[in-house]
């Protein structure tokens, strides 16, 4: 895909049925993806005449995660080509998903895996590697994931990784993203000065670098200074978290807003600390 002055490369996911696309990988320039593919798709009519369905399936990943002026576009391709295209959106909620498209979709919320179900794909997995996992110790892996499929896979991937010999009692390792996170947390409230928000920067960049998504650093760092902090700053804090997660999905400057929000954090902090107003 180009525009005026650049090229955008992204991937696509294709099959004889269907088209998987992740519009949001590209940023801002998300828009420019919806109009130019799902356009060039909507206007390509069935070739085989002996066809049952005379329709394109697009598959759109992260559709919460779609820019307000991408969500635009979209609606009004959905109009003008509805005849050749049929689309599946996918998303974690429906908050950020502006209400014409809404209203043009049928809404189905698919529940997460249960705990039984969990451990039947982590068996499969493990026969696959031919690695020995009792049901105890899968069972724990599902229940520590919190029902998150992929992240018991990677925690499944670590336990082998991390141990020469695994018992159903093994310590459950967390993903390494986490662990750093933690470790953030810890810094934050042993350190309120403004040199730590220079060394937590750089451990920003990492998580960022490792494809680690901004709102999953800033959700799972709040939810880890919540649970350390005196009841009175717990619902301040998550305030300030809501007002830069949603800063973070309006710019395109993550750090800017991870930064931000702990220097508002370690600002409420030492100010409680103090006896100040905050």
């Amino acid at each position: 895909m180009t525009t005026t002055n650049r090229k955008i490369e992204f991937n696509i996911v294709a099959s004889v049925y269907h088209i998987e696309i992740t519009p949001s990988d590209v940023g801002t320039h998300d828009r420019v993806i919806i109009q130019s593919l799902l356009k060039e798709i909507g206007q390509t009519q069935q070739v085989d005449i002996t066809a049952k369905q005379k329709f394109k399936v697009v598959v759109i990943n992260e559709a919460d995660h779609l820019t307000r002026d991408a969500q635009a576009a979209l609606r009004r391709t959905m109009e003008k080509y509805s005849p050749n295209l049929r689309l599946i959106l996918i998303a974690n909620s429906t908050a950020n998903i502006i209400a014409p498209i809404k209203s043009r979709t049928l809404l189905v919320r698919v529940a997460a895996p249960t705990i039984d179900e969990m451990v039947g794909v982590l068996k499969y997995v493990a026969e696959l590697e031919r690695f020995e996992f009792s049901n105890k110790l899968a069972r724990r892996v599902a229940e520590e994931s919190g029902r998150n499929l992929r992240r018991a896979l990677l925690m499944f991937e670590a336990l082998y990784a991390q141990n020469e010999v695994v018992k159903d009692n093994t310590p459950i390792p967390p993903p390494d993203y986490e662990t750093l996170i933690g470790q953030i947390a810890d810094e934050l409230l042993a350190d309120h000065s403004p040199a730590r928000i220079l060394l937590v920067r750089a451990k920003f960049y990492d998580l960022l670098t490792h494809c680690i998504p901004a709102t999953t650093i800033l959700k799972l760092l709040t939810f880890r200074l919540v649970a350390k902090i005196d009841d009175v700053l717990k619902a301040d804090v998550i305030k300030w978290a809501a007002f830069y997660e949603h800063r973070i999905h309006l710019g395109s400057k993550v750090i800017f807003h991870l930064e931000a929000f702990v220097a508002k954090f370690l600002r409420i902090l030492e100010s409680y600390l103090m006896g100040m107003e905050f």
